[in-house]
């Protein structure tokens, strides 16, 4: 079976691009990265990236200005570059622009992304604080594919992590993203094999077992 190609979409660091640039330098992962792309000239990703030996493109959404048009421009490009890079798969990677309904739309089913709660908990922003200041025991990611409206796609695979007395926002997004760079090369692992699809009733099915995963070990 054929490697699927993925295109990582990032805006800073990169550090869930680097898990899956680590994970698919394993000969049995079924994924490469055909293409990353920042829309933030200069991201500290595409340094990273571009060490790795992965081909890196700029597309930088404020040269087309602001305003419904200039989105569509935009994501235009970003769509262009992604068809052009072969990608079979789509990873938000810390990709801090929201996308429009029609693009989401064009690679719905392919599209996914890492949130740092267990959704559908905390959507959003500024999440480590709110989890705080809401008082949970346990907080966490989620692997979702990416639908029209924000962090409420159907999810994949999710992992828990204690939250610790005397965690700051900063130490629980730390432990937090440990599990991040676990959960998510595992669930694209899933996605490219054609175990985790959505399924009629819009949630989604992976492995034989069906359900989402919890806790995945390192591979």
């Amino acid at each position: 079976m054929a490697r699927k190609r993925l295109g990582v979409l990032i805006s800073g660091r990169g550090s869930n691009m680097q898990a899956l640039i680590d994970a698919a330098r394993a000969p049995d992962y079924p994924a490469d990265i055909a293409v990353v792309i920042s829309n933030i000239p200069g991201a500290a990703g595409l340094e990273r990236a571009a060490e790795a030996g992965v081909p890196v493109i700029t597309i930088d959404h404020k040269t087309f200005g602001k305003g419904a048009e200039a989105k569509r421009l935009f994501e235009a490009a970003l769509n262009c570059a992604l068809e052009e890079a072969g990608v079979d798969i789509v990873c938000l990677a810390g990709f801090m622009r929201l996308l429009s309904a029609a693009f989401v739309e064009r690679w719905y089913g392919r599209l996914v992304n890492i949130h740092p709660s267990l959704l559908p908990a905390f959507k959003g922003l500024d999440v480590h604080a709110a989890m705080l200041a809401a008082g949970v025991k346990i907080a966490g990611c989620t692997v979702h594919y990416v639908s029209a409206e924000m962090d409420a796609g159907p999810i994949i695979g999710q992992a828990a992590v204690p939250v610790l007395a005397g965690d700051s926002a900063e130490s629980l997004a730390a432990r937090i993203l440990l599990a991040e760079h676990q959960l998510y090369p595992e669930c694209v692992r899933r996605v490219a094999l054609g175990e985790a699809v959505i399924s009629g009733g819009g949630g989604v099915l992976t492995g034989e077992a069906g359900g989402a995963l919890l806790n995945p070990p390192p591979r």
